[in-house]
C-alpha cells in the first residue's frame, strides 16, 4: 500500500474508533445510568425488547464482528440468547461488560493493519471486508443508542445532554 492508502485506511480506523468509543459508549452509559434496573429490563410489547437486551446485543455484536470477525477469534455467540435474556442484571454489571468488550474492541483496532480492511471475511453468513465490518458495527451501535436514547427521552421525559454546552449552530 502506499501512504495515501495508509492514510485512508488509518483514518477509517480512526473514526470508527472515535464514534464508538468517543460518542456511543458514553451516550449509552448516560443512558443506562438514568434508569432503575426494573426500567432497565421492562418491555413495553411482546415485540420490543428491553434496553438490557440491546447492551447484550451490542456486545454480542462487538464480538462477533470487530473480535471474531476482524480480530481472529472464534466466533461463539449465541444471538437469540441476547434477547431471550429477562435480567434483572443491574446496570453496574451490564456496562461493566459493555466495558469488557470495548476494551478488547480497542485492542482489535489498535492491531488492524491497512491491508486488513481490504480482506474479505466471513460475519454471521456475510462475506464483508474490514471496512463493511467497521463500518456495519459503527452504524448499528449508532441506531441502537439511538433507540436507547429515544426511550430514555420518551420514559423519563429528560434531555439527555448530549450535545450540553455545544454550539451547533
Amino acid at each position: 500500500m502506499d501512504s495515501t492508502s495508509d492514510a485512508l485506511a488509518a483514518a477509517i480506523i480512526h473514526e470508527a474508533r472515535r464514534r464508538l468509543c468517543s460518542e456511543c459508549v458514553p451516550r449509552l452509559k448516560t443512558c443506562v445510568s438514568m434508569l432503575s434496573t426494573e426500567e432497565i429490563w421492562y418491555r413495553p410489547n411482546a415485540e420490543t425488547v428491553s434496553i438490557g437486551n440491546l447492551v447484550l446485543h451490542l456486545c454480542g455484536n462487538l464480538r462477533q464482528w470487530v473480535l471474531s470477525g476482524l480480530g481472529g477469534r472464534p466466533d461463539v455467540r449465541r444471538r437469540q440468547a441476547e434477547f431471550d435474556q429477562r435480567g434483572p442484571i443491574p446496570a453496574n454489571e451490564l456496562l461493566q461488560r459493555l466495558d469488557d468488550v470495548m476494551a478488547d474492541v480497542e485492542l482489535a483496532l489498535d492491531r488492524l493493519t491497512p491491508g486488513q480492511l481490504l480482506e474479505v471475511r466471513r460475519v454471521q453468513g456475510f462475506d464483508e471486508t474490514g471496512v463493511a465490518i467497521l463500518v456495519h458495527v459503527t452504524e448499528h451501535f449508532s441506531y441502537h443508542v439511538g433507540q436507547v436514547t429515544y426511550a430514555v427521552k420518551s420514559r423519563k421525559g429528560v434531555d439527555v445532554g448530549y450535545y450540553k454546552g455545544i454550539d451547533l449552530n
